[in-house]
């Protein structure tokens, strides 16, 4: 009995870390943390940061688990592209502001993802920890960006199998910080073809190693949908916000990279 009791208890550690809910890249986080006041004033403080920044298109981060059940080296649980826009209000007003290009994995199908645009407020509705990753790349890097960004090749480059541990190097499954290396990869080589970006991103991006408990990471990827190692033929590794961040600033030292925390913004 206690051998199956522990069983379980490993199964359900399994289940709970890994259910979109607690993922971090689903549009819906679940349970709000925070009261809407504190997100709708992080999230106002986090636009000023990018503006203050000179920011027209910058890589954002968010935290949508508790820190302490993040596996070593994983600072961020879900990536995606601030532009600053021309927002229209629900009542026609046409105002300043910053939309997130995201790729959200599905509620219902977490191994299906989809493209969706959104803005802070509901960018932070539900993290666990009010903080933020932004890097912010040359200009030059930025007006690339963007013209990917509202060309087809932001639709081309989406891959909608998802994988929350997705190998950066291959062309099987995808999740959302993948996708956005993908894209800043797009713009630094102009291109859309898949194959050469992979190539490239091989040859230069240095993902970061998923230090998870073998026995456990194979629980997940038989109990979980969007948990799979079959497209790492080695040890399983990813693309994460701290990586792309160091890459750009390996290969672009004008890129900015910093965190903004909700204590920081009531000095």
């Amino acid at each position: 009995m206690r051998h199956i009791l522990g069983i379980l208890t490993v199964l359900f550690y399994i289940l709970s870390a890994y259910h979109p809910a607690y993922s971090g890249s689903s549009q819906a986080l679940g349970d709000i943390y925070f009261e809407p006041e504190r997100i709708i004033k992080f999230a106002k403080g986090f636009e000023k940061s990018l503006a203050k920044n000179g920011a027209r298109v910058a890589i954002v981060a968010r935290v949508g688990r508790s820190r302490d059940k993040l596996p070593e080296g994983i600072n961020f649980t879900h990536t995606a592209i601030a532009v600053y826009s021309q927002i229209t209000t629900v009542n026609g007003r046409k105002i300043p502001g910053y939309a997130i290009y995201n790729l959200y994995q599905r509620d219902k199908q977490p191994d299906i993802s989809d493209l969706i645009q959104d803005y802070p407020v509901d960018f932070f509705s539900g993290v666990q920890v009010l903080e933020a990753g932004v890097i912010i790349p040359s200009p030059e890097i930025q007006a690339s960006l963007l013209n990917v960004l509202i060309s087809d090749n932001y639709k081309k480059l989406h891959n909608l199998k998802y994988s929350v541990i997705s190998n950066p190097f291959t062309l099987d499954l995808q999740n959302c910080t993948e996708h956005t290396l993908d894209l800043l990869f797009s713009a630094i080589y102009k291109t859309n073809d898949i194959k050469r970006i992979k190539k490239n991103e091989e040859a230069y991006f240095e993902p970061q190693s998923i230090n998870i408990n073998p026995i456990k990471l194979a629980l997940g990827t038989l109990f979980a949908a969007d948990v799979t190692t079959s497209d790492h033929p080695n040890k399983p590794v990813t693309a994460t916000f701290t990586t792309i961040g160091r890459f750009l600033q390996k290969y672009d030292k004008k890129t900015k990279v910093y965190i903004i925390k909700e204590e920081a913004q009531n000095n």
